[in-house]
């Protein structure tokens, strides 16, 4: 009886993949970086090309503490970052002293509600200047015009109280519409720095 064992733990040797078993990749389409900015909208680009896309949120600073990190969007021809939403958002908070908890925030959720979506569940966003929030949003299939378009975000922030807060907001934009433009802005004051990069998924 032989064994073959394999010593090579990476994935540069692979050159392709068994059949039935599909890869994915993340094409950057657009970038943006903020300096002390109302808001950052992405108006081209999202298309049918992809069937995902995702933002990717570096080190966003705010201008002003006790705010949100919030996102809307426009369905084709639409204007006024005003779609119908539902959603909801749970989240896992950690102090520098040790303590902790995990709980469901209801006033961050939506029921077919038309305001800007906050991604994160505390409204006290810390502006010392080591501190930043860093996230994902995820949005899926935004050129359908048979399904409503699904989200999910999940974020990481420095809280003015001196903990980590972990958030994770999920919904759904209620329209059959394709959706072409996504804008994010502070619940207030502006975003003083930070980059959001957008990427389709192949």
């Amino acid at each position: 009886m032989s064994i073959n064992v394999c010593n090579d733990r990476s994935m540069a040797s692979i050159t392709s993949l068994p059949s039935g078993v599909s890869g994915s990749s993340l094409v950057l389409i657009s970038e943006q970086t903020a300096s002390s900015s109302a808001n950052i909208s992405f108006t081209s680009g999202i298309d049918s090309t992809y069937k995902e896309y995702i933002f990717k949120f570096i080190d966003i600073h705010p201008g002003t503490a006790a705010v949100f990190w919030t996102f809307q969007a426009n369905a084709a021809g639409g204007s006024g970052y005003n779609e119908t939403i539902t959603s909801t958002t749970f989240r896992a908070v950690h102090t520098e002293a040790g303590s902790g908890q995990m709980d469901y925030i209801a006033s961050i959720d939506q029921a077919q509600g038309t305001a800007f979506q906050n991604i994160v569940s505390d409204g006290d966003i810390k502006t010392d200047n080591d501190s930043s929030l860093a996230g994902t949003l995820h949005l899926f299939d935004p050129s359908s015009t048979t399904f409503v378009k699904h989200f999910i975000a999940t974020t990481n922030h420095m809280v003015n109280n001196s903990q980590t807060s972990n958030n994770y907001v999920a919904g759904y934009f209620n329209t059959t519409s394709a959706v072409n433009a996504v804008q994010f802005k502070m619940s207030s004051d502006e975003i003083d720095a930070g980059t959001i990069k957008m990427y389709g998924v192949l």
